[in-house]
């Protein structure tokens, strides 16, 4: 595909997927437990000088927790769609390879070890913790021989986070910690302020776009060694720079909202069927997507019960684990 086809194709995928966007948008910012209008949002969004409670509402609680979630949505879906390049593996997802789990355990350490850490301190332990879970699960996996078989990789991922969640657990029971950090890594949005938004924005958006850059070299990764090797691709090195992208994106995204399974294994997914498996156009509308997504869910976890909460991570689990096990039984197979 040239690449004057590619951008026209882009373009106007990219123009239905922000337009379902900015629909998604609107629904998050107008349901609630508290009503508001479209000129409370118009108000909000302009920064107009306003003490109206709604308009208050709107700019200090809603508007920071949904570009949270288009964050983190665009983070989780892009990695794995890496994830799923790198390793031309069908399952593969960050919270399935043991990121997830590993920034969850260096969470609880921070928590117990450095008593009122920073926001920023947190998220750096997030990111070594998320290098820590990947690094052992691509030991593991490729131990014996016959290297990085999908089938290893999810064995090893699922050991791995086991082991790392139990260590997480341990720390939190002897330290007593538990409630800080279940409240942290409950999977939701609540109480997400523009301080917490602030830190992670710049880096889930600079990484996203060195992996836009670096689309069409995940193009030839995903093809067969022979092939990339053949076409003089420096693969460890492609590598390395795919999987540290991976690493700050899935850290900064689980400093923010914890703990978030399938999300990078379903939009990839889904989007394939839409775009193809050309990463040029698969990477940016499932960043698009997976923002869309997130905001989707955190929206019916708000409403669903209101004024009560549904944890975000509940609902995205109630639709990923039926999605995972159908991908599962259709050999990785399903919308590729």
């Amino acid at each position: 595909m040239n690449n004057k086809h590619v951008a026209a194709t882009l373009a106007w995928k990219l123009a239905c997927s922000f337009g379902i966007l900015a629909g998604a948008f609107l629904l998050a910012m107008l349901f609630g437990a508290k009503e508001t209008t479209l000129h409370d949002l118009w108000q909000a969004l302009t920064w107009q000088a306003s003490q109206k409670n709604e308009v208050m509402v709107l700019r200090e609680l809603r508007l920071p927790r949904e570009i949270g979630a288009l964050l983190i949505g665009a983070a989780f879906a892009v990695s794995g769609a890496i994830m799923q390049g790198v390793t031309r593996n069908p399952l593969a997802d960050p919270g399935l390879l043991g990121l997830t789990a590993g920034a969850n355990m260096a969470l609880a350490a921070a928590f117990a070890f450095i008593p009122g850490i920073s926001y920023t301190g947190i998220m750096a332990a997030c990111f070594v913790g998320a290098a820590l879970g990947a690094g052992l699960v691509l030991i593991m996996s490729s131990a014996r021989r016959g290297g990085l078989s999908p089938f290893r990789v999810v064995l090893a991922g699922a050991a791995v986070s086991a082991f790392l969640y139990a260590i997480a657990s341990g720390i939190s029971l002897v330290f007593k910690i538990s409630k800080d950090v279940s409240m942290w890594t409950a999977g939701g949005l609540i109480g997400t302020s523009w301080e917490q938004v602030a830190p992670i924005a710049p880096v889930i958006v600079v990484a996203i776009v060195i992996a836009l850059l670096l689309s069409n070299q995940l193009n030839i990764l995903s093809l067969s060694e022979e092939v990339a090797i053949g076409l003089g691709q420096k693969q460890g090195r492609i590598k390395l720079v795919m999987f540290l992208l991976v690493i700050v994106m899935t850290g900064a995204a689980v400093a923010l909202v914890g703990n978030m399974a399938f999300v990078g294994l379903m939009i990839p997914h889904m989007i394939r069927r839409f775009t193809g498996t050309d990463y040029r156009i698969l990477l940016p509308v499932s960043a698009v997507a997976g923002g869309t997504f997130m905001m989707l869910a955190d929206t019916l976890g708000r409403t669903i019960n209101s004024p009560y909460e549904t944890p975000v991570a509940a609902i995205v689990a109630m639709i990923g684990l039926p999605f995972f096990l159908f991908v599962v039984h259709k050999g990785g197979k399903t919308l590729s």
